[in-house]
């Protein structure tokens, strides 16, 4: 079938739209630093997300979820690739149509011999050499500019990671706030309180917020790059940390270094914000303090008992502390269950529901017995 010379020219239309396309989600997503939306990624986005959901959907282990999950982010970047190079070559094949002397198909010839740089077609003319010279170097480009992003995204995940596996020591594996204070006031048994430590603790979690603030809005697919360990998330030890602070702030205020805890809880709610919205949630800028929260007044009674084993100096009453806690983890709660629940994080203490019914694991903690003296053995 011979296609008329006026179709071949709409269908080169077309085919520039497509690379304009592809170039405005490469320069988005991999060079502008910000947040730039494309509905491009964005279909990546959903069709990895739906694979995954339905490969994981009959595994009811977490721990083999988790391995599953694990090549998640990895298969979205090259799922990407594949879809800007594929885009681009579609382009370039609708461009070169009305100049190609045997139809599309030596079109399509050669756009994939210039964009993979194979050189083993090269249609004749002046204007078809252009093109395929920008062809050539359109794929040779944007390998470049994902080759070189991927530095980019294992730094910031790097940079995440060190702090979420330093707080796993001080509020167990997943972590959980009471948990966090609750050890830090026991130091190991020490016998010495090291609650002074935790204005250094929340002005570092207030400096790893903002980070994350802006690394997971400006490269979204760090948001579901899992932890090393199957029991830590960055979403969960975030929560914990604010957890803790509201806790601190509302159970013991004498005890509380309030503007280091405060200013931690702002900038917590302000990262689990701007990344649930980059998700594509529906979280507002300033939560409505008369929405409530998820979490029961009985699992906070839970907590108020969990730092009492440890004898931590509880001054108000947890009936009058209660309508404070509530009214900070209304800024952060709905935001923090989005994201827990669309990663799959761990199911911690805390930290709301799953797609998949799981019961929340419970804080690991080390064996009891007195801490080792040189020469002897520890008691376990």
């Amino acid at each position: 079938m011979v296609v008329p010379l006026a179709a071949r020219w709409v269908g080169a239309a077309c085919g520039a739209l497509l690379v304009l396309t592809a170039w405005n989600s490469v320069i988005g997503t991999l060079i502008v630093p910000r947040p730039v939306g494309s509905w491009l990624t964005r279909w990546v986005d959903r069709v990895n997300i739906t694979v995954y959901m339905m490969v994981t959907k009959g595994v009811a282990n977490y721990r083999k979820r988790d391995r599953i999950l694990a090549t998640q982010a990895a298969a979205i970047l090259v799922t990407q690739l594949i879809a800007w190079l594929g885009l681009a070559i579609t382009g370039y094949t609708l461009v070169l149509w009305p100049f190609a002397s045997r139809g599309i198909a030596s079109a399509l010839s050669d756009a994939g011999s210039s964009m993979f740089t194979l050189g083993f077609a090269e249609p004749p003319g002046a204007v078809p050499a252009v093109i395929t010279f920008v062809a050539a170097a359109t794929g040779l480009v944007v390998v470049a500019l994902q080759i070189g992003y991927l530095p980019t995204l294992y730094a910031a995940f790097n940079r995440r990671e060190t702090e979420v596996a330093l707080l796993n020591a001080r509020a167990g594996v997943p972590s959980w706030g009471p948990e966090l204070l609750a050890r830090t006031h026991y130091a190991l048994g020490s016998g010495v309180s090291t609650i002074d430590t935790l204005p250094e603790l929340y002005s570092g979690w207030e400096r790893w917020a903002a980070d994350v603030a802006e690394s997971h809005t400006t490269y979204l697919p760090l948001v579901r790059f899992r932890s090393p360990l199957w029991l830590s998330s960055w979403v969960v030890s975030l929560l914990a940390v604010l957890d803790s602070a509201a806790l601190i702030l509302t159970l013991a205020p004498e005890q509380a270094p309030t503007v280091p805890a405060r200013l931690c809880l702002r900038g917590g709610w302000s990262c689990l914000g701007r990344v649930a919205r980059a998700m594509g949630f529906e979280v507002p800028e300033e939560a409505d303090p008369d929405a409530g929260i998820t979490l029961t007044y009985d699992e906070f009674l839970e907590a108020v008992s969990r730092m009492r084993e440890v004898g931590f100096p509880i001054t108000r009453d947890p009936a009058d502390a209660w309508p404070d806690f509530v009214g900070w983890r209304v800024n952060y709660e709905h935001a923090a269950y989005a994201i827990a629940a669309a990663v799959d994080a761990v199911p911690a203490m805390w930290s709301g529901p799953r797609r998949h019914p799981t019961a929340p694991f419970s804080p690991r903690r080390p064996p009891t017995g007195r801490p080792g003296r040189p020469g002897r053995t520890r008691k376990r």
